[in-house]
């Protein structure tokens, strides 16, 4: 029988990519800027192949005979299904477009026994794949900055903020500005998302490529990607300074201020209409409470439903200091796997945090509550896409942020039962030049990596430790401190997950009928520990996984936990660490 992993191998989302070097804008239209073909091959490899034909063919008519720059195709033949899609930017000519077009055909083909594939270019991009749900980002950045660095970042900024916020509302959904520099040069910026997105999915994946494109600044070019939209700036010229859009317009509606300009900073609520919105604040109205305070459901005048979280942080300075710089930090992580920070509140004492709200819930509901059981391919989605969020986290946010609590409760499910990683009131900024930093204790004892328990040192892999207990309980639907063995006594779910590894009886550790896993992410070295972004390459790579091996892990005993200490330089908890036996 196939190992979890390797069973997961099979059933993963393919996007991986593979960046090519930056080149200068304007040497050639083509520009390969990233490709990917799908490691797994199509179910029937001749009907899809004959399908991506007629997909291609039929393409091609369309961007010579009717001078089309976007276009989807949906071919069916012997049962087996394929879409395509293409797109060229609004600047190009047909006869761009058309270049454009073949040269990403002729590079598709060499992915022609895969499932999916897809090539990105500067100017166009072709994509073919067997399911819809296919997802990916990346950026490009170039290596040059003008002198007046700290000038073009700002400009950089707006530019970006501006095309970000108008392309949603546009027809098309694409925006192309021209804008002066201070010494005499001109930056370019286009946006454009695939024309059969929705507009509010247009403005969340425009989100992620200016959050994406911040670590290009003050670098005088950049390029970001995603599976639905595209963003590039430069002060090259690549599209005529006639084929501008206005797109004042779509700035400001009413004097308020939409769009990208949020991300400058939360919605600054009212105290009053929060109070209102949650009657009170009222017992009714409380969705549950965790280590920095209760969290509520509330109803705005608008009527949106959002989560309304009120924390406890006393009368200490820095705490004030804390929540002011977690609001400003958390108000610009946008990713489809992380609850996002609509805004917050401070009246007096109180500091209020407002979230988009979750119906379902948390994870731990599904797995140890009423809420019922999970299948399969909804517990993959939801180990690969926490692994997909706490990776952007770690490396691709342009700060590090270690989230310290990753825990079943922490995992919100959106109404696909997608997860979204919540709470980042824990959250503490990694400094870019250590591995490591040294903080008081502050997680849930029994996700915490030994290192962070023990020590007090906090790094991307105490989160790494956390997660591969997640994994575990998904996988076993069992609590991580609340098992029983053979005899009926209680022990840790990763000293059962251990022993049974030892005996090679992995398979009774999962639930109902989900393989086993044959790689957890809980090692006791933080150094043996994989990087999320590690993670998500795993489970994508069945050739990888089938030599990986667990090594013998370390458990923190939360019976002789003592939170009364409060060195700075360690942790505040005393605890018993046990060592399992090798194999």
């Amino acid at each position: 029988m196939l190992g979890l992993l390797k069973l997961l191998a099979l059933t993963l989302i393919w996007w991986s990519s593979s960046v090519v070097e930056h080149a200068d804008a304007a040497t050639l239209k083509t520009r390969l800027i990233n490709t990917g073909c799908s490691p797994f091959n199509a179910s029937n490899a001749r009907s899809f192949l004959a399908n991506v034909n007629d997909s291609l063919s039929e393409m091609r008519a369309e961007i010579s005979n009717q001078s089309k720059l976007f276009g989807t195709s949906q071919k069916s033949r012997s049962g087996t299904l394929t879409y395509t899609m293409f797109q060229c930017r609004n600047y190009l000519s047909k006869n761009d477009c058309l270049s454009c077009f073949d040269t990403a055909s002729t590079q598709i083909r060499n992915c022609s026994k895969a499932n999916g594939a897809r090539v990105i270019y500067n100017d166009c991009f072709l994509r073919f794949y067997q399911q819809t749900n296919e997802l990916g980002s990346g950026v490009t950045c170039g290596n040059t900055s003008l002198k007046t660095t700290r000038d073009f970042k700002v400009l950089g900024q707006q530019a970006l903020t501006d095309i970000q916020t108008a392309t949603p509302k546009t027809k098309g959904f694409y925006a192309a500005t021209k804008t002066q520099v201070d010494d005499g040069s001109s930056l370019y910026a286009i946006a454009q998302c695939v024309e059969t997105a929705a507009e509010s999915d247009c403005l969340k994946c425009m989100q992620v490529a200016y959050n994406n494109l911040q670590s290009c600044l003050p670098n005088t070019d950049g390029t970001a990607y995603d599976a639905g939209c595209f963003m590039r700036y430069s002060t090259t010229p690549f599209f005529a300074a006639n084929q501008t859009i206005d797109i004042r317009s779509y700035l400001k509606q009413a004097g308020d201020i939409l769009g990208a300009t949020e991300l400058r900073g939360p919605v600054n609520y009212k105290y009053n209409d929060l109070k209102a919105a949650t009657k009170n604040f009222s017992a009714e109205n409380k969705l549950g409470e965790g280590g920095f305070g209760a969290v509520y459901k509330g109803t705005l005048k608008n009527g949106k439903i959002v989560a309304i979280k009120k924390l406890v942080l006393g009368k200490s300075s820095k705490m004030e200091d804390d929540f002011e710089g977690e609001v400003k930090l958390i108000s610009n992580v946008h990713h489809r796997n992380l609850v996002r920070l609509l805004g917050c509140c401070s009246k007096g004492e109180e500091r209020i945090l407002v979230y988009e709200y979750m119906a379902n819930s948390s994870l731990d509901r599904f797995l140890f509550g009423a809420k019922g059981s999970l299948n399969w391919q909804q517990r993959y989605d939801i180990i690969l896409g926490t692994a997909r969020g706490l990776a952007y986290l770690h490396e691709e946010f342009h700060v590090s942020i270690i989230h310290r609590d990753i825990k079943t409760g922490n995992i919100l499910l959106d109404d696909d039962l997608q997860p979204k990683i919540a709470d980042f009131g824990l959250a503490r900024l990694l400094p870019g030049d250590r591995s490591h930093l040294s903080t008081k204790f502050a997680g849930t004892l029994g996700y915490t990596a030994p290192e962070y328990a023990i020590h007090g040192q906090l790094s991307e892999k105490a989160d790494t430790y956390s997660y591969g207990i997640v994994v575990l309980e998904i996988i076993s639907g069992q609590k991580s401190t609340d098992v029983k063995n053979e005899e009926e006594c209680r022990e840790y779910l990763l000293q059962r997950a251990w022993k049974l590894y030892e005996r090679g009886l992995q398979l009774e550790l999962v639930d109902e009928a989900i393989d086993p896993n044959e790689y957890d992410a809980e090692e006791a070295s933080a150094a043996s520990r994989p990087t999320m972004s590690e993670v998500v390459v795993l489970l994508k790579s069945k050739s990888l996984m089938e030599h990986m091996r667990p090594t013998m892990p370390v458990f923190v005993d939360t019976n002789m936990i003592n939170r009364e200490g409060n060195s700075a330089s360690s942790s505040n908890a005393t605890v018993s660490v046990s060592v399992l036996s090798a194999r």
